[in-house]
């Protein structure tokens, strides 16, 4: 078994919340209808409208890659396109998912700490030959928030997205894998976020922040919720007990414990990022959130490597990610072997 102290490849290898735990043992009792026709999905409906101020759809699923995908099935269509940043969750890691769900094309934009900036993608939907038929149709925007390098969007940035977006005709989707983290860094509200920014519809993670595999869809639009039970069926994408998942997002949602989590895994990524500066290493991207870019010689990362320490390379850097449930042990052991590496040069 991996020692949890050397563990730092993502925050997918956490444990999970115990109120979440007791919420799944208290849905386990007896019977309810299949297929999301449950009172708890029901509650969860609920407690997402209270949480986001305003009436929403919430539909329960089990993957990031499932939300994300469905979630912009309901935007864009086969001769269509959706705009993102090039390093997005949907272009990067999702094996073509959006694509095979949409069928439409994503276009990638560059933009500084891993951001769309609006005013790149304004230059792109110009140039974009909109109402030419032979070329694809602009139907929606993604932005991942916070992105995969742990940058976030600000409340300005994601509003003046929302901003060229209306002008264009185009619906914005935020997938929102780590939303809870992104929240803990800009100290706003859900709401804020999200509708009054202009985002159209959210794909809602919280399995990275103390859930088993629960996530939901979210829309702000009724128009946009019409659809996706159809497309959640026809994508295999329905769960036959939904209570299971919807119990967890609720229960998650119904005090600040998740919030609470996501600062303590953000605080002990900047602790971490500090206490490596302090020895010499380069951080390459802004801590905004629960993620760590470390720049090392190549002996170091590999005799860190050797002593079973658990991280991912990416390009030159190595990613640590702190988890809602890391100690400071395990960060003393780390910046202790990573002293020890540069050290033996």
């Amino acid at each position: 078994m991996t020692d949890p102290r050397y563990d730092f490849r993502s925050d997918n290898t956490g444990g999970v919340a115990a109120e979440l735990l007791t919420a799944l043992v208290e849905a386990a009792h007896g019977t309810a209808a299949p297929y999301g026709d449950d009172a708890w999905t029901a509650r969860m409906v609920e407690r997402c409208s209270d949480v986001f101020e305003r009436k929403v759809k919430a539909f329960p699923v089990s993957s990031g890659t499932g939300a994300n995908a469905v979630a912009l099935s309901v935007l864009a269509n086969g001769f269509g396109s959706i705009y993102c940043h090039e390093s997005s969750h949907i272009e990067i890691h999702e094996a073509g998912a959006p694509e095979f769900y949409t069928g439409a094309k994503l276009v990638l934009l560059k933009g500084h700490d891993y951001k769309i900036a609006a005013s790149a993608l304004d230059s792109a939907l110009q140039s974009a030959g909109i109402g030419e038929r032979g070329r694809v149709l602009p139907f929606a925007v993604s932005v991942t928030q916070p992105t995969d390098y742990g940058t976030v969007y600000t409340l300005e940035e994601l509003s003046a997205i929302a901003a060229v977006a209306r002008r264009y005709g185009l619906r914005l989707h935020m997938d929102g894998a780590r939303f809870a983290n992104a929240l803990a860094a800009l100290g706003c509200s859900p709401a804020d976020m999200t509708w009054r920014s202009g985002v159209d519809i959210l794909s809602l993670g919280a399995t990275k922040n103390g859930a088993i595999n629960a996530e939901a869809v979210i829309t702000f639009d009724d128009t946009l919720a019409t659809e996706l039970p159809y497309r959640m069926k026809r994508g295999g994408l329905v769960l036959s007990k939904a209570r299971f998942v919807s119990a967890q997002i609720e229960r998650y949602l119904a005090d600040d414990l998740w919030l609470a989590r996501a600062r303590r895994a953000n605080e002990s990524a900047r602790a971490l990022a500090a206490r490596l500066r302090a020895i010499g290493v380069g951080i390459d991207v802004p801590v905004h959130i629960n993620m760590v870019f470390a720049r090392l010689p190549e002996p170091a990362v590999v005799a860190l490597e050797r002593r079973g320490f658990l991280f991912y390379r990416v390009e030159r850097d190595i990613r640590l990610v702190c988890r809602h449930d890391q100690d400071v042990a395990s960060i003393d052991a780390l910046v202790d072997a990573v002293r020890d590496a540069i050290a033996a040069g």
